[in-house]
Order: structure tokens, then C-alpha cells, then sequence
């Protein structure tokens, strides 16, 4: 009897143990779930979304929206699915474990693994595969057709371009599908078609020319509905018109040997007829073909050499109905500047109409002087008082300012050339989809210096006359932002010095946002920059209304500001501490119509609860609320032809699933994502309000631990920006950390982590830190369950900044970790962020920083602020990361710190992966960060034995050989 009952107890002791959920490890992040790229049918009745992990093999999920039927087809993405609703077409990527050990062993870019295409028919779920293709497309606005384009032959197949080319195709007259063709009688056409290329010539090409080999191979045109195939060879580029009438296909053959030409073709998909519009050339870019597709454009140069050390592209323009393509603008076309060009890294783009062709120019750019060796060149930067970007800034645009080109206008039925923007007037906004009367161009030269401690410029901003190019100033000196409404009757700008929207028409100018009773910019804005609009978001038909935020709700306003300013929402997300923000689920929507139903995204200030509201534009009737709880919801996707929308939604307890409905209250789920997470201890995340010490009510996030105990004390970690608390039903995957705090992975492991939003005072940052962060730390262990002994910090970027002022001011934490921290403002004030080549003091003057003024004005705020200069009294174990890439915060800051606190005998520790950014950006050094995170925690928190790295640091000749963490 004994031993029978000790065998049950036993039994119930393991059953127990075996329940007993875990705490997250470092070895649970690669197969963690998300959920991405959701897309659904016109008809909305099915979806298909990507099933992500972090590392490793992702799912495409095709899924009725019904949830009648599920499919799941293995390493799927970039879906796209049919017009007819008919078709669902996807890559399927090779298996990660694959392509790994090919990256490994170092394989030619040719013989990595690669995609595979997949078509699925809708009504019979049957499914095609071919591998070794790179892309495919679909017209956007038609059924049945695909193209698809493969990748190179591997060396033990014969490819088509070596037994055809499409040329030939053309000169038979007639299409045929390769592959239907034997293999000897496909090698003798070729031969055959080879000699009497070479008795033709070539176009094009000079006779002396050094052809260059092409990189074009097969591209398929698939009739998914029947199956047939037929293949054009040597395919370099291909674009679908959006009704699917015709394919532009550029022709760059593998093989020059021969000097076969590269070429322009128009494949008609109703005629299955392929012309030639285009023959020879160098180079082909940009094609792009009108709405109707009836029209197409591309640039090429076709007249110089293939070595040649200065070419000038010329804009070729076909229609319907021609022989072939035609030039239409060149750099001695009439309306081109002088010494300008047609420039080849700007895309042609047709109006709405199809009557206007905008194209890019600039300036022809000079020939490379090769007549000095290479060893000979100086090469230093000239950094110049009048500038108007420091040399950093403008060696980092460097690429760009050398394709930089400027609007013109090709006028196709008068044939003639605007040239409406320039070096003088780089912005141009294009109204009513370029088929406006006037268009509006936008500059800040002269204005431009002044960025560097301004962070914005002033700007001119001008009526421009579509016929003729002629401009007229409409705003001067604007620190603000511009619109345009659909049909470019107004111009609209933001003023940031009045804080009022202005419009202008006919020379009129009027403020349009005097009489609205609200705030309509940012009313917490704490930053020493004035505060931006919440801005306008749509128009309604006819440009006869604009649609603008305040802080909570949606007005209407008359943009010749005689209508009185009308408030949609009728106030009541003011009331009710509610915003309102519009979401568009047409993504062709232009402007808004009369009784359109409106679907608004809401979220209560105060409980961060969210949901739906619906309104009838123009209607009496206030926005209905139709959902409202505690969930964090992602965008809806609706079906075009259907009431039928997916969503995701989520909490900090929940991952993100998708959901579908059809009013946006009875919902189904989808999805299932991440169902190990029941497995592991999770936490709970709530809303945490105290008084600061500044007397403000302060609040932030508290995330609690598993099956918490408030009679038990925790070890605490406080992470925080600025304000964070709008998060709060927001889930957090357990992630290796690019330099931020892993929330739920430390409260699965017992930890308590307090996010505080912090409000600033202009001109003490540090301080405004500490007011929050401390007394919400001392507000916590007033609740009786943090243990005050154990408390951390950890921020990054400006985080990292208040973690290390915090510990100068306070011993009260035990443990502190910061990521890319500003430790001495006066010597980061005039550094750069290399990322961007900007100089840092708009920061400072303007933004994030706050200080509000420049160093020789106030450099005791400078010195106040900076944790650098108060080091001595500091207790607290700093771990610092600073990397020697870092594009924001100079690494040099990081070694100020740790010098400084090194010198004084603190205990300090700097991080710097080599290479890496402001943020890791690698995986591998992502885990690396997440495992030295926990054991510094754990061991100045939870009293575990120290590892090496920490007690001993990791000699140079050690690196790459020993990371000190085992």
C-alpha cells in the first residue's frame, strides 16, 4: 500500500513538473511566427498571407475566407492572384538549410539555389511548378495572362538564346513555342539564320564595336487558362500594360558575338503578334506604357560606341497603329536647355489621359578625363563656408546627384517639349493625375545652409503654367509643407510660423483653418522645432472640400474659407478622448464622393482600447462606433467587388492572427500563429499611472510575469524612449534584440520591465528623463513587488543617452545598459551622422535633443546635460554599445564614455560590432547581444555566477576564437 501511494505521488509530481510552462531561451527566436503580405481576391472570397519565421522556411497560406479551406504551400512568397479571381501565382524560395551551405561554400551567384514559380487554379486547387525563374508579372487589370522570367541556363542544358533569338522569331512572321521544335531542326533554323544576319549587318552597332555579352534569357508567356506556352529568348526587361493588351519586351541576347542587336518589341496578346519597334542599341531603360496600353515610352542610346566615355540617351516614344518606335526628345530637341540631355535614370510617365508623356532631363554630364593616371589623382574634400550641403552630406548623395534629373513634358499632340522643373526648381507636383492646368514646383535653394542647425529649410513654392512652363510665386519663404488638391485647382500649404493652413487660387490667398476652434498641430509637441499639423487627408470630388485632424477628430473645410469650418465627428473624440484617422481600403482612391461610407480607425487616449467607427460623408449622422476593446489592430484589406475585409489582431498575451468579416464585428479567425508560446511562461502587460516629479500624473507600461505574485518582490528593468504606453496591446515576439530591451523574454524569466513615457522640458532632456523614469521606479517599489535592491536600466540611441545622465544623477539602480549613447553633448553638437552626412546641431537646437539653443548661447545646458561631465559619483555597472558604424550617434561618443568612467575605476564595459550600424543589424550579432544582455542582468539582478566576458573581458587575439560567454 506504501509503495502504491508513493507511485502516485510520484506520478503526480512529474505530471506536475511536466505542466510546468518554461522560461524563454536563446534557442526559441528562428521558428518564431508573424504574419505578412496579405492580399485578397476581387470577389473576397479567398485570402493568401505569408506565414514568417524569423530564420528558416516561411509558409504561403491560401485560405477561404469562409475558413471552409486551407492550403499551405511551403517557402511561398511574393503572391499575387489573378484579375479573374481565378488564379493564385507565388515563387517558392529554395530550402534555407540549402542555401545556406551554398552562401557557405562560396558558390557562383549562377549556381546558388533558386526560386521556382507556382500557379494554382483557384477552382481546382490543381498547381504548376517550373524552377529557375527570377520574376513573374500579371496585367493588373485583365485575366488569364503571365510572364515569367527564368534565370540563366545551368551549363548542362542547352539554353534557347544558343538555338534562336527572338529576332528570328520576328523575321519568320510567326510565333511558335520553342520548345515545340526538335533539337536538330531548331540548330540548322539557327545556322540558317546566323548567315543571314551576318549578310544583313547589324543595327546599331558600328563595325569596330566591342560588344559587350548580354544578360537576357527566357522569358515565358503563359496562357494560365489553357496552359500554352510560347518563349522569347534573351529577354532582358518586360512590362505588362495594366489591361494586358500588349507586352513590352527588351531584348538583350547572351551571345554578341555575332553582334546580334539588342531590341524593343510589342507583343499583342489579342493577335499573338509580336513587332519589332526597335532595333540596336546599348542600352534600353525606364519602359513604360500608357493606361490604355496603346502607348509606349523608354529611353535608349543607341549612336555611340559600347566603351564610349560620354552618351547621350534619347526618349523614343510608340503608339498603336506605328511601324516602329520614334525620338522624341534628344538633347537638340526645341525646349531642351542648352548642354541638357534626356536623362536615362528617370521613368517615363504617361498622364491619366494618355496625352502627356513627363520624362527626366539634366544636364549632359562631361566626359572622364583619362588622360591622368589613376596614381596621380589627388583626391581630397574641399569643405566650403558657402555650400549649401557639408561635403559629408554631399559624398553621401553622391550616386543620387549623379542621377538626379528634372520633370519635362512631352505634349504628344502638339509634339511639343516644357521643360517645368530644373536645377532651380528640383520638386514638381503633378496634379490630376498630369492632366492638370497648372502644376506647382517647390525649392529651398539659396535657403539650404541654414538646414544644418535649422533641420528644415525655408521654401519658394510656385504656379506653374502646363501649356508654356511659365512661373508664378505663389508663397515665399514657407517653413512648412504643400499640397495640391486632385484637380490642382488650389494649392494648399501648411504654415508652421501661423500654425494655419493656406490656400491659394488665381493669385488669391486665404487662410482656411482660422475659424476651427481646435488645435490643429501637434498639442504635445515638447521639442524646441515648432510642432507639425496633423494634417489634411483627403479632398472631396471637384476640389470643393479638404478633409483635416485635430488631435481627435476630422474636419471639413472650405478651401476659399467662406463655408464655416465643420467638425464630422462632431466633437465627440475630443469628449470622449478618442482619435479618429481615416483609412482608405481603395488603393485607387483619388478623392472622397458625397454619402461615400467612411471607415474610421479609433483609439481611446486613456485605455489604449481600439477599434472601428463608420460614417456617411455629408450625412448628420456622427461616426457609429462598431468595435472598440482591448486589442491592437493591423490595417484592414478589403476586396474590391465584395464587403469583405481581414485584419490582424493582438495583444501583448495573443500573436497576431488574421481575422475576415464582413461588417467589421462578427469575425472568423484564420490563423493560428505561434501555439509553442503555450508552452512557455508569457507575462501581461497593463497600464501603470503615478506622479511624477514634476507633479504631472505620469503613465506608462508595466509588464508582469507569469502567475504574478504582489506579495513577492521581482527584480525590475526599466526600458524606455519617450513614450512607448500607446503600445500597450502590441505583442512583442521574443526576438534577438538589434540593441533594445527583449520584453517578453526577460518577464518570462521572472523580471518585472516598466516602460514610462517621458515628457520634456525644453532645454533639460536629462532632467525630464529622470522626473519620469525614478519616481516610476520608486512608484513600483511603493506597490511592495519590486525588490529596490535589483533594479536596471536599458535604452538605446537616445534611450542609451538618458540611461547614462540617470546613473550620473542616481545610485539607485544596480545594473545599466546603453545602447549608442550621446555622452558629451558640446563634442557630439558638431559632429555628423554619417549615415546621412547631416551635422547634429539641428538636433539640439530643434529636435530630439531639446536643448533649444545653440552652445555659445547656453553651453551650461550643454555641460548640464551631458552625462560625461558628471561621472564621479556614478555606482552603477554601465554596459555601453557603440559601433564603429554607427550613421547617427558617432561611435567616438561611446569611447568618450567608457575612457571617462574607465579613468575614474567604475565598472564599465563597451560593446563595438565591428561593421555594424546604429542598430545590429545581423542576426548572428543580434543573438550574440540578447545572450550577454541576460547574463549582465542576471548577474548584477539575480546574483548568477558572472561569465568571462564580464570578469574578464576577451583579449584581441582571442577575437573570433572565444566570446567569453560560456
Amino acid at each position: 500500500m506504501k509503495t502504491f501511494l508513493l507511485s502516485v505521488g510520484a506520478a503526480l509530481i512529474c505530471i506536475t513538473a511536466f505542466a510546468q510552462k518554461k522560461p524563454l531561451d536563446h534557442s526559441v527566436y528562428d521558428n518564431w511566427q508573424s504574419l505578412g503580405d496579405v492580399k485578397i481576391t476581387k470577389d473576397g472570397q479567398w485570402v493568401v498571407y505569408n506565414v514568417n519565421v524569423q530564420e528558416g522556411d516561411n509558409e504561403l497560406v491560401v485560405q477561404k475566407t469562409d475558413a471552409s479551406l486551407r492550403q499551405v504551400y511551403a517557402r511561398g512568397y511574393n503572391a499575387s492572384l489573378s484579375a479573374d479571381n481565378r488564379f493564385l501565382i507565388f515563387l517558392i524560395k529554395p530550402h534555407y538549410a540549402v542555401t545556406r551551405q551554398a552562401r557557405i561554400k562560396k558558390k557562383k551567384p549562377d549556381d546558388m539555389p533558386k526560386d521556382s514559380l507556382a500557379i494554382v487554379d483557384l477552382q481546382t486547387m490543381n498547381i504548376f511548378k517550373t524552377d529557375r525563374v527570377k520574376s513573374f508579372r500579371i496585367p493588373e487589370k485583365a485575366a488569364g495572362w503571365l510572364a515569367y522570367h527564368k534565370e540563366k541556363q545551368l551549363k548542362d542544358s542547352i539554353p534557347f538564346s544558343k538555338i534562336d533569338t527572338v529576332v528570328r522569331i520576328i523575321d519568320s512572321s510567326r510565333i511558335l513555342p520553342l520548345e515545340n521544335i526538335p533539337l536538330e531542326q531548331r540548330k540548322k533554323k539557327k545556322k540558317r539564320n546566323d548567315e543571314e544576319y551576318q549578310e544583313t549587318g547589324s543595327d546599331g552597332f558600328a563595325e569596330d564595336d566591342a560588344v559587350a555579352a548580354g544578360t537576357g534569357t527566357d522569358l515565358v508567356v503563359r496562357n494560365m487558362s489553357t496552359g500554352a506556352e510560347q518563349i522569347f529568348t534573351d529577354v532582358e526587361e518586360y512590362t505588362w500594360s495594366q489591361k494586358g493588351n500588349i507586352l513590352v519586351v527588351e531584348s538583350n541576347p547572351a551571345d554578341k558575338k555575332k553582334k546580334i542587336p539588342s531590341s524593343v518589341f510589342v507583343w499583342r496578346s489579342i493577335e499573338n503578334r509580336l513587332d519589332t519597334i526597335l532595333k540596336g542599341g546599348n542600352d534600353f531603360r525606364n519602359i513604360t506604357i500608357d493606361e490604355n496600353g496603346y502607348q509606349v515610352a523608354f529611353v535608349a542610346e543607341r549612336d555611340s560606341s559600347a566603351k564610349s566615355l560620354q552618351k547621350f540617351y534619347k526618349l523614343w516614344f510608340w503608339q498603336n497603329g506605328d511601324d516602329s518606335a520614334r525620338i522624341v526628345a534628344d538633347r537638340n530637341t526645341v525646349g531642351m536647355p542648352l548642354n541638357w540631355t534626356v536623362s536615362e535614370n528617370a521613368r517615363p510617365n504617361f498622364s491619366k489621359s494618355g496625352k502627356r508623356l513627363f520624362f527626366g532631363t539634366a544636364p549632359a554630364k562631361p566626359a572622364k578625363d583619362t588622360s591622368l593616371p589613376e596614381i596621380d589623382i589627388v583626391k581630397v574634400d574641399i569643405w566650403h563656408y558657402n555650400d549649401e550641403y557639408l561635403q559629408p552630406q554631399q559624398l553621401r548623395n553622391l550616386d543620387n546627384e549623379l542621377k538626379r534629373s528634372y520633370t519635362a513634358l512631352y505634349e504628344i499632340g502638339s509634339l511639343s517639349i516644357v521643360q517645368v522643373g530644373d536645377i532651380n526648381l528640383p520638386q514638381i507636383i503633378l496634379p490630376n493625375e498630369g492632366d492638370g492646368d497648372q502644376f506647382v514646383g517647390i525649392t529651398d535653394k539659396g535657403s539650404r545652409v541654414s538646414a544644418q542647425w535649422e533641420g528644415s529649410t525655408k521654401k519658394e513654392v510656385y504656379s506653374i503654367n502646363a501649356a508654356n512652363g511659365k512661373r508664378r510665386l505663389v508663397r515665399s519663404g514657407l517653413y512648412g509643407s504643400v499640397e495640391v488638391s486632385p484637380l490642382g485647382r488650389y494649392i494648399v500649404w501648411y504654415d508652421s510660423k501661423t500654425k494655419h493652413f493656406f490656400s491659394w487660387i488665381d493669385g488669391v490667398t486665404t487662410n482656411i483653418s482660422a475659424a476651427v476652434p481646435a488645435k490643429i498641430y501637434d498639442e504635445e509637441n515638447d521639442m524646441p522645432a515648432d510642432p507639425s499639423p496633423y494634417g489634411i487627408f483627403r479632398w472631396l470630388e471637384k476640389d470643393e472640400a479638404l478633409f483635416m485632424y485635430d488631435r481627435y477628430d476630422i474636419w471639413q473645410l472650405d478651401p476659399q474659407g467662406k463655408q464655416k469650418p465643420l467638425a464630422i465627428t462632431n466633437g465627440k473624440g475630443r469628449q470622449t478622448k478618442t482619435v479618429y484617422r481615416y483609412i482608405s481600403t481603395n488603393r485607387e482612391e483619388r478623392f472622397l464622393t458625397a454619402g461615400q461610407q467612411l471607415l474610421f480607425r479609433i483609439r481611446n487616449e486613456k485605455t489604449k482600447d481600439a477599434g472601428w467607427a463608420t460614417y456617411k460623408l455629408l450625412s448628420k449622422m456622427e461616426p457609429v462606433t462598431i468595435q472598440s476593446d482591448a486589442y491592437a489592430y493591423g490595417l484592414p484589406v478589403k476586396a474590391e467587388d465584395a464587403n469583405v475585409y481581414c485584419y490582424t489582431k493582438e495583444t501583448y498575451q495573443l500573436s497576431p492572427d488574421l481575422y475576415s468579416t464582413t461588417d467589421l464585428q462578427n469575425e472568423l479567425k484564420l490563423s493560428a500563429t505561434n501555439p509553442q508560446q503555450n508552452d512557455y511562461s508569457w507575462g501581461s502587460a497593463s497600464l501603470f499611472t503615478w506622479k511624477a516629479y514634476n507633479g504631472k500624473e505620469a503613465t506608462g507600461i508595466v509588464y508582469k510575469p507569469e502567475n504574478f505574485d504582489p506579495k513577492k518582490k521581482y527584480p525590475m528593468i526599466a526600458y524606455f524612449y519617450e513614450t512607448l504606453s500607446d503600445g500597450l496591446n502590441n505583442y512583442l515576439p521574443p526576438s534577438p534584440t538589434p540593441s533594445r530591451l527583449n520584453i517578453p523574454f526577460f518577464v518570462s524569466r521572472g523580471y518585472i520591465v516598466l516602460a514610462p513615457d517621458i515628457y520634456y522640458d525644453k532645454g533639460y532632456p536629462g532632467k525630464s528623463a529622470y522626473n519620469y523614469v525614478v519616481s516610476g521606479a520608486r512608484a513600483l517599489v511603493k506597490k511592495g513587488w519590486v525588490d529596490s535592491t535589483r533594479m536596471g536600466l536599458q535604452g538605446q540611441s537616445w534611450g542609451g543617452y538618458q540611461v547614462a545622465y540617470i546613473i550620473t544623477r542616481t545610485p539607485l539602480f544596480k545594473a545599466a545598459w546603453a545602447g549608442a549613447p550621446v555622452a558629451n553633448m558640446t563634442s557630439a553638437y558638431g559632429g555628423i551622422r554619417w549615415e546621412s552626412g547631416l551635422n547634429r546641431q539641428f538636433q539640439y537646437e530643434k529636435s530630439q535633443s531639446r536643448i533649444g539653443a545653440t552652445l555659445w548661447e547656453k553651453p551650461q545646458l550643454y555641460v548640464e546635460n551631458s552625462p560625461l561631465f558628471h561621472l564621479k559619483p556614478v555606482k552603477t555597472p554601465l554596459v555601453i554599445m557603440a559601433n564603429d558604424q554607427d550613421g547617427a550617434v558617432p561611435w567616438y561618443q561611446g569611447i568618450e564614455l567608457f575612457t571617462a568612467m574607465r579613468r575614474l575605476g567604475k565598472k564599465v564595459w563597451m560593446l563595438n560590432y565591428n561593421g555594424e550600424a546604429h542598430n545590429l543589424v545581423e542576426r548572428k550579432n543580434r543573438k550574440d547581444i540578447s545572450i550577454r544582455e541576460q547574463q549582465f542582468f542576471d548577474w548584477l539582478l539575480k546574483d548568477e555566477k558572472p561569465t568571462k566576458w564580464i570578469t574578464e573581458g576577451v583579449p584581441a587575439v582571442l577575437k573570433g576564437i572565444d566570446r567569453g560567454i560560456e
